[in-house]
């Protein structure tokens, strides 16, 4: 099967989003994110999805059972998929795509966007409970968690980078770039 894996990384509202929702769109990707994984169970704890709980979880997942342990599960779950695009959105760090590297069609993609338009994005879009009211000094020690420490280390090994300063037009065209070389 001709099948194009995607790994996004980014750094906070880069725009991995909605590069991802794009794809499912208009290529009927599958979309996989990280987070989705510490969503589920703060909702099964009863407790706030908000950034500084999903790091806190995070590095208790990763302090506990290693720093891989997301990685194995996410490239377990995208074996299972039959979709002809799979979108992996939130690689975090490089242990992140340890194995998901392994996996036959996978591409790294880096989306870029600088720090005041994204900080601008997350308070529009309010993903997270904590994102409405968030100051730009709040947004850059969200940046600064532990969470988000190894992200723009990932630009270096990244297999194609997307700038997204600019409009969607823009954004979309550099994501249709991507794919439009792959037969699906």
């Amino acid at each position: 099967m001709n099948r194009k894996i995607i790994g996004l990384a980014g750094e906070i509202a880069s725009g991995k989003g909605s590069f991802a929702k794009y794809v499912k769109e208009k290529y009927g990707a599958e979309i996989y994110r990280f987070s989705d994984v510490f969503r589920k169970i703060l909702d099964i704890l009863g407790l706030e999805e908000n950034r500084k709980n999903m790091s806190d979880l995070s590095l208790i997942l990763r302090t506990t059972f290693g720093e891989d342990i997301l990685a194995k599960a996410m490239a377990e779950e995208v074996k299972k998929s039959n979709e002809k695009v799979v979108i992996i959105d939130g690689v975090r760090r490089i242990e992140d795509i340890k194995y998901l590297k392994e996996l036959a069609d996978f591409e790294l993609i880096f989306v870029d966007a600088e720090m005041k338009i994204r900080y601008e994005r997350i308070i529009k879009r309010g993903e997270n409970s904590d994102d409405n009211n968030k100051t730009f000094e709040e947004f850059k020690k969200d940046a600064k968690r532990n969470a988000e420490l190894k992200i723009a280390g990932l630009k270096q090994i990244a297999d194609k980078i997307i700038n997204n300063n600019s409009d969607l037009e823009n954004f979309y065209r550099q994501i249709d770039d991507v794919l439009k070389d792959d037969k699906f």
